[in-house]
């Protein structure tokens, strides 16, 4: 493994930390990436379902391995900072196709990775955990291992027990080799305080509109923020505004507000 990809790990693995959480604002293309990097983020993370949707696929292991390892490829050349790839289940349907996953992650200069249970047996993601932890170890590699675990993003079983089950699968999850949680779907504070003091690795949640600032949520104990495809949907959102604006009512007022031109360009002519 390169020592660029081991130093950009090393990097990425201390920015983890409560008392100043890692925001990330998931990128999606090369372009995204510029911009958020330009605007100073630490480190970069895709989002799986904007790299999805901007390569004509929807989200949830629809997208072929080759085609995201290729644009999580461009993105890593095209920025300074480290980079965390969200491989959604691993792009396979075993353990085994989830190490040939993160083989081609790592070979790209990736610094991490997601990966998600979904409406996954817990064990099976910890089997694709451990292989995950195998690959990076066989590769002699340093690798952020970030686990989601969608119980409150999918609502998975009862109200009731949520929390312990949360928290059961994310201990299960960290012996597998994680060295990070996320759990997307939780804004409350007393969740958060709960989930950060009975998880034995970083926390990570989604944030948005509505949500504790990241300072708080630190205080909560998170230790690293993100925005998910929130920023994708967004930046969407202002292409269907803008579409609308013309065929509607022919004006134009809508895309007044977007990055100069010329400021676009020199992002992506600065790339290292």
């Amino acid at each position: 493994m390169t020592t660029t990809q081991q130093a950009r790990a090393r990097l990425f693995r201390s920015l983890h930390t409560p008392s100043a959480p890692l925001a990330l604002a998931n990128a999606w293309d090369v372009a995204s990436a510029r911009v958020v990097e330009a605007a100073g983020a630490p480190a970069i993370a895709t989002t799986s379902a904007g790299v999805a949707w901007s390569l004509g696929a929807p989200d949830g292991d629809q997208l072929s391995r080759d085609r995201a390892l290729g644009l999580i490829a461009r993105i890593v050349d095209a920025v300074a900072v480290p980079v965390t790839a969200d491989i959604e289940g691993g792009y396979g349907s075993d353990a085994a196709d989830v190490a040939d996953t993160v083989a081609g992650v790592l070979a790209a200069g990736a610094a991490g990775v997601n990966i998600e249970d979904g409406t996954r047996p817990p064990a099976e993601l910890a089997a694709r955990l451990a292989a995950a932890r195998r690959s990076a170890d066989r590769a002699g590699a340093d690798l952020f291992l970030n686990a989601r675990v969608d119980t409150f993003l999918l609502g998975l079983g009862d109200p009731a027990t949520r929390l312990r089950e949360t928290l059961d699968r994310a201990r299960r999850y960290v012996e597998a080799g994680a060295d990070g949680v996320f759990v997307p779907g939780v804004t409350d504070p007393a969740t958060i305080t709960a989930l950060a003091a009975g998880i034995p690795a970083s926390l990570n949640v989604m944030a948005g509109p509505g949500a504790p600032k990241v300072a708080e949520l630190g205080a909560l104990g998170v230790a690293r923020v993100s925005l998910g495809p929130a920023v994708a949907q967004a930046a969407y959102a202002a292409a269907r505004r803008a579409a609308h604006d013309l065929y509607g009512t022919g004006g134009y007022d809508t895309v007044a507000d977007g990055i100069p031109f010329p400021d676009l360009d020199a992002l992506l002519a600065e790339q290292r």
